[in-house]
């Protein structure tokens, strides 16, 4: 098991490979996750070259999806740039060595609305048609996907592992599994280490975060439950803690980030990296 954080708790957009992953090292961290908001703003050169300085690998990359990004959009062109933006990060992963791109990648962050079963079902549609066809560029690549539930009010669409499970198996194709995230899953399941075990064998990457997007420890979680059923689903790769700076262009507003979730950004890997190798490596 390896442990690291989220770029998002530190910078916005990620611009800074070298800083990001010392900031990493300093803190304990393993692994780190980059969250690609905007790809003019660092290069995999500049990733490798951090990663070669500091032995931090990035093994995961997460998706930004805003409105532009949604592969179920009734825009045509809002989805077309999504099936991209997903061959971007796979392209991205293999350049920097890193295994998984993550992230809510069936719609945009923020879009919770109302709609008929006809709309809904368009939704669907699209999302299966397209995540195929980025689950095939992934698979030529060498690259797992990881589909993010998320809570009820920051999408419409997937909130729960069941849901993900019907979407994963509507796409059918190797290689497309989960990455859960315990803040989403503390709104949305009536049992967090039952859906965890649910996902067995297709859980790709995952977020312990705290239930408030603070320091894992410092909640109101059962994290040794938590931790069987990681162990239990036969999960050992890769625990991210993902908070949040406000500075977040893409999603702040949908994710509703509004306040620091600590007294220092720097504070949620100094007590959450330890917190959480101490609970998933007994």
């Amino acid at each position: 098991m390896k442990f690291g954080m989220n770029s998002l708790a530190w910078q916005s957009p990620f611009s800074d490979p070298m800083g990001m992953l010392e900031k990493a090292k300093k803190y304990g961290c393993d692994i780190f996750e980059i969250a690609a908001e905007d790809f003019s703003t660092f290069s995999p050169d500049a990733v490798n070259d951090a990663v070669q300085k500091t032995g931090i690998p990035v093994y995961t990359i997460c998706g930004a999806y805003g409105d532009t990004r949604d592969i179920s959009s009734e825009n045509p062109e809002y989805r077309q740039n999504a099936i991209q933006y997903n061959k971007d990060m796979i392209d991205l992963c293999v350049k920097i060595g890193a295994k998984v791109v993550a992230g809510p990648m069936y719609s945009a962050v923020g879009k919770a609305r109302q709609c008929s079963e006809d709309e809904k079902k368009q939704q669907w549609d699209w999302a299966v048609e397209n995540l195929r066809i980025v689950a095939d560029y992934a698979n030529e690549k060498g690259i797992k996907l990881g589909i993010e539930p998320l809570n009820r009010f920051e999408t419409d669409f997937i909130n729960t592992v069941e849901q993900g499970l019907d979407l994963i198996a509507r796409i059918d194709k190797p290689g497309v599994g989960f990455l859960l995230d315990t803040f989403h899953m503390n709104i949305e399941e009536s049992n967090i280490p039952a859906a965890i075990r649910s996902a067995k064998g297709k859980i790709y990457d995952m977020h312990c975060c705290a239930n408030n997007r603070g320091i894992p420890g410092e909640d109101n979680f059962n994290w040794p439950a938590i931790a069987d059923a990681v162990k239990d689903a036969g999960y050992d790769d890769y625990i991210l803690i993902e908070s949040f700076t406000p500075d977040c262009v893409e999603i702040a507003k949908a994710a509703s980030v509004w306040r620091p979730f600590a007294e220092s950004p720097e504070a949620i890997a100094e007590r959450g990296i330890p917190f959480l190798k101490k609970t998933f490596t007994k």
